[in-house]
């Protein structure tokens, strides 16, 4: 008979049970994360003001400056915006409105931000508008009294809609028309900049403000713990669009910008050409004291002069 005592097998211990149950729960965790932000992105992306009308007096401007103005979209929702005349221009009619369009004029189409409604933009249009421009402005789908529920593939479709709608219908030239993209609005604003000059009908420029180069890159800002490039539906690609713009470029942005830093807005302005096809050089404002959204209260004379200089180089 054999003394020696069997060695009792190793258990393991509780601190590495207690682990691997922890790393577990917060891979569960974190995987549940990641699928509520996928299913819910759009939520995040897309903050409409839905009223059931935005009346065009709330823009502030004189009875007879603005009308408002609405398209048929290609899966035929109806789309509501507002077309306003620099002053001191009224018109009394739709007749009217037509021929002031046709004196020669250039004409702002005004792309918005993601958040709130047209209606919240009446400072834009009436700073626009009083540098001597027209001012076309239509809520994306899902906005204001719009139907519908916004994309990126939507948006750019209803762009080439409403863009088709003032040369078409409104009989405006396109190198009277100026594209102007606030934020999100500046990826909408890019795609549709770029599919015209590559089409070979460019705008006459381009103006982008506090806009990114990328979703991608605006939502990895943000939130640097998730896996955007796996799940973002709605990418804005601008950086890789805004290669093929031949149009003369404007890009302004405050430099204390939180939301979209000015890097990003850095990044998107390095890929562009350095000249557009009629050789002005593209330009870049930075907005000292701005943020995101305080732009006409923290730097409304070099926003004002950045526009100015822009549209006087633009030929007549």
């Amino acid at each position: 008979m054999s003394n020696s005592r069997e060695t009792p097998p190793d258990r393991p211990r509780p601190w590495l049970r207690w682990g691997w149950i922890i790393a577990r729960l917060w891979l569960v965790s974190y995987l549940a994360i990641v699928l509520l932000v996928s299913i819910a992105q759009r939520q995040l992306i897309y903050a409409p003001s839905r009223v059931p009308q935005v009346p065009i007096n709330a823009a502030g401007f004189l009875p007879g400056a603005g009308e408002p103005v609405s398209i048929t979209a290609q899966d035929g929702l109806q789309l509501h915006g507002w077309h306003f005349l620099p002053p001191p221009l009224t018109a009394v009619d739709a007749a009217g409105f037509d021929r002031r369009l046709q004196e020669g004029r250039k004409v702002v189409l005004f792309f918005p931000g993601n958040g709130g409604n047209r209606g919240d933009r009446d400072r834009d249009f009436r700073v626009l508008s009083n540098l001597n421009v027209h001012i076309f402005a239509f809520d994306y789908r899902g906005y204001g009294e719009n139907p519908g529920h916004p994309t990126e593939e939507a948006l750019a479709a209803d762009a080439r809609v409403i863009w088709k709608y003032i040369t078409e219908t409104r009989r405006v030239p396109a190198d009277r028309i100026i594209l102007y993209g606030e934020s999100l609005g500046g990826g909408v604003a890019t795609r549709l900049a770029s599919d015209l000059c590559t089409a070979g009908t460019p705008p006459a420029g381009l103006i982008l403000r506090s806009t990114f180069s990328s979703m991608i890159d605006a939502a990895g800002i943000h939130y640097p713990w998730l896996p955007v490039t796996l799940i973002l539906k709605d990418r804005y690609r601008s950086d890789l669009r805004i290669p093929q713009m031949t149009a003369p470029l404007l890009m302004l942005h405050g430099t204390r910008d939180t939301i979209v830093p000015v890097t990003l807005g850095r990044k998107l302005f390095e890929l562009a050409p350095a000249k557009s096809a009629n050789d002005i050089a593209k330009t870049f404002v930075e907005l000292p004291r701005a943020d995101h959204n305080d732009v006409l209260d923290a730097d409304p004379a070099e926003f004002r002069d950045g526009l100015r200089k822009f549209l006087a180089g633009l030929p007549k």
